[in-house]
């Protein structure tokens, strides 16, 4: 009798189990991990898989969310469904092995999430790293290109200052050279005068002495023709008075 009771428990029980049923398509995470090998990180994804794209077509479509391959698929492709109310199967009384599982599993999951954390803070983090160093390669570039233009820029202000500076003394010297060739020119003219004025006097100078001379040879000459001519003329009164 004893032995019918245990069998007809043991068919209720294994009854139970095969009614048992997890709507994938509406179960919450907390029935998404009774099924075996969906841990919290994989049920988290299943339900975001869902909200992003709609409920699950097909019971093989569970294996397009991240981290749900084939191998878990085998495992729970017999307790999932597509419709109808999420019936979570009883667990049997845990023994102490099976507490030790559940915190060896539940530690496992929670690791797990927190490398998956982990992971994605670090890949977080080396991509803002990138993104840092990136940024830093195209400031020192702009900076170069900066410093280039501002050096082009310098130049060519200095080319153009020393351009106007050689063009401004060339202005100058010509103007100078003008001015010095002018006032040599002045100077020039002005000699040019003052010699023609002093040699007109000294002509005039010499003209007038030399009618001077010949005023005094021309008074000489006729005093001497004078005295000549009274000599001859005492000469002849002389000889006029000598006897025949």
């Amino acid at each position: 009798m004893k032995k019918l009771a245990m069998l007809f428990a043991a068919l209720l029980a294994y009854a139970g189990l095969a009614f048992a049923g997890v709507n994938i398509n509406s179960a919450t995470k907390d029935q998404l991990e009774t099924l075996e090998g969906i841990g919290p990180v994989k049920a988290q994804a299943i339900i975001d898989y869902r909200q992003k794209n709609g409920p699950f077509k097909s019971l093989e479509d569970i294996k397009k969310v991240d981290g749900v391959g084939g191998a878990t698929y085998d495992k729970i492709k017999g307790e999932i469904m597509l419709s109808g109310r999420t019936e979570v199967k009883k667990a049997a009384e845990p023994t102490k092995v099976d507490e030790k599982k559940a915190i060896d599993k539940k530690a496992g999951d929670d690791k797990k999430a927190a490398d998956q954390r982990a992971a994605d803070e670090k890949k977080a983090a080396d991509k803002k790293a990138a993104d840092d160093k990136k940024k830093a390669a195209e400031d020192k570039k702009k900076a170069a290109e900066d410093k280039k233009a501002a050096d082009k820029k310098a130049a060519d202000e200095k080319k153009a200052a020393d351009k106007k500076a050689a063009e401004d003394k060339k202005a100058a010297d010509k103007k100078a050279a003008d001015e010095k060739k002018e006032a040599g020119k002045k100077t020039a003219d002005k000699k040019g005068a003052a010699d023609t004025k002093a040699a007109d006097k000294s002509k005039a100078a010499d003209t007038k002495a030399d009618a001077k001379k010949d005023a005094a040879d021309k008074k000489a000459d006729d005093a001497k023709k004078g005295i000549d001519k009274a000599a001859a003329d005492d000469k002849k009164a002389i000889d006029d008075k000598k006897p025949k």
